[in-house]
């Protein structure tokens, strides 16, 4: 057999080895999403619609974080000379204020996009959170960054199951 002859046959039997593996990578596949959408269909199956004017215990204790932010924010503004410290400027309080006043709103009527923006929010201040927890300089600090990335977290971790419930439509009996 020439050298030219034993390439050709060594690219054959690679090209073999490769359409075997792209098979059986997608018959995994294709059981690794049968198993996923089965997993999906049984936990929308145990999840219940919420009642007329219900609202999840997280969602409600969420408006209440964002209405009181909403309110504190402008009291926190005008006391801060008293403090002696700088007033920053209007713009920094004023768009906080107004985006927590309609989170909570939102989050009152159990509205998916309240919960969904809220949840945002709820993630940038874990991530703001942690860099300071990164660079704590004293362990008041450190401790105070731990409290609030426990309590976002705790408050995403439990959205999200409300969130597939506010979504939910409600199931139709068959009459």
């Amino acid at each position: 057999m020439s050298d030219r002859e034993r390439k050709r046959a060594q690219r054959q039997k690679r090209k073999a080895r490769g359409a075997e593996r792209r098979a059986t990578t997608a018959e995994r596949r294709a059981a690794m999403a049968e198993r996923s959408e089965r997993r999906n269909a049984e936990a929308r199956e145990k999840l219940e619609p919420l009642a007329e004017n219900e609202r999840p215990r997280v969602v409600t204790i969420s408006a209440i974080v964002a209405a009181v932010i909403s309110i504190g924010s402008p009291i926190t503004y005008v006391l801060l000379p008293a403090f002696g410290a700088d007033q920053p400027p209007l713009i920094n309080i004023v768009w906080p204020t107004f985006l927590m006043g309609v989170a909570s709103y939102g989050l009152w009527h159990a509205r998916y996009w309240a919960v969904l923006g809220f949840d945002v929010v709820l993630v940038f201040l874990i991530l703001i959170w942690a860099s300071v927890l990164v660079t704590a300089k004293t362990v008041l600090v450190a401790l105070v960054a731990l409290a609030l990335i426990a309590g976002a977290g705790t408050l995403f971790f439990f959205m999200v199951k409300a969130m597939a419930r506010i979504q939910m439509p409600e199931r139709r009996t068959r009459t």
